[in-house]
């Protein structure tokens, strides 16, 4: 187990948030099924103080195209069985050169760097390294102790304890290749992903990741899920700020078509659908000082057909 003081026992509370963790997962996440159901395995041993002592609670490589749920299925996970300030994202594009390792454990003897601030703020949750294999070599050995010992020494002289965290990497290794093969098999690309992987990460550190995971392309019909999910979001949001607005028949396939990208994934979606709705409940305001309604697509754009009722914006 992770501690040899933790029991396997669980609440029922707590049981029914792992059981129903799949589902949730899979309501959240569109078009990767596979992957969710893999991810959850090890996130139930890890809740369940099932996982190996002396490492993280569980590790992953999650491998794909930009754009198809890779780092949201992280937020979904940790804001499910965790919180929302559990969840301590390091960008990757930051530690390049040899002097980011000081931003990490401290420069100086009286420094603990951002991994110390975390441990400060709490000793259990995820770490998520985005788009690891810009990460310096350096960097690359502090992970191969975590993953190995959960345990680091940061430059004050303090030994961090990882063990009750989830340790997650994010790459785009090959998904640049992967354009190139719109009509192969998953089963196909998926293998050329992890060889990739292989070949580029270190075999010791790539070994002990719990799970490598490739991430799916999301075709026509999942990114037209997606943009119903994101749409009905979108309108509860704003009914929250008391903005009351439905949508007519034509407003979801209108999204769809300005914001479907075959090779960028729901990204360009999600961006579209925010400014397109964004945009009418601006132009409503500002021409009416109303918003609620209903959506309309007049002249490429969106509009809303404004009731009477006269809306504020909440601070």
């Amino acid at each position: 187990m992770n501690d040899s003081s933790t029991s396997v026992a669980v609440s029922g509370d707590r049981r029914a948030l792992l059981l129903n963790l799949e589902n949730h997962l899979k309501a959240q996440i569109r078009g990767q099924d596979s992957a969710l159901s893999r991810i959850v395995s090890v996130l139930q041993r890890g809740e369940l103080g099932l996982s190996a002592h002396g490492r993280p609670k569980g590790s992953f490589l999650l491998l794909g195209p930009t754009g198809v749920g890779k780092t949201e299925s992280i937020v979904v996970f940790t804001r499910h069985l965790m919180g929302e300030d559990r969840l301590f994202r390091f960008d990757m594009s930051e530690y390049q050169n040899q002097e980011s390792l000081g931003l990490l454990l401290g420069a100086t003897s009286s420094e603990r760097g951002i991994l110390g601030q975390v441990t400060t703020h709490s000793l259990t949750g995820t770490l998520l390294f985005d788009e690891i294999e810009k990460a310096h070599p350096r960097i690359m050995d502090v992970f191969l102790q975590v993953l190995d010992a959960a345990r680091v020494t940061v430059a004050d002289g303090t030994t961090l304890d990882l063990s009750g965290f989830y340790i997650v990497f994010t790459s785009n290794i090959a998904s640049g290749e992967l354009l190139d093969w719109q009509h192969s098999a998953f089963a196909t690309m998926e293998r050329h992903v992890l060889t990739r992987a292989q070949q580029w990460l270190r075999p010791e550190l790539y070994a002990r990741i719990t799970e490598k995971l490739v991430f799916q392309r999301l075709d026509y019909d999942t990114q037209v899920e997606i943009a119903r999910a994101l749409l009905e979001r979108q309108l509860a949001w704003l009914a929250r700020k008391g903005c009351a607005l439905t949508a007519a028949p034509e407003v979801l396939p209108f999204i769809v078509r300005k914001g479907f990208h075959p090779k960028l994934g729901a990204r360009p979606l999600r961006d579209t659908l925010e400014k397109l709705i964004g945009d009418a409940v601006s132009r409503s305001l500002l021409d009416s000082g109303k918003c609620n309604g209903c959506l309309h697509v007049a002249n490429e754009l969106l509009e809303v057909i404004s009731t009477e009722t006269v809306f504020s914006i909440k601070p």
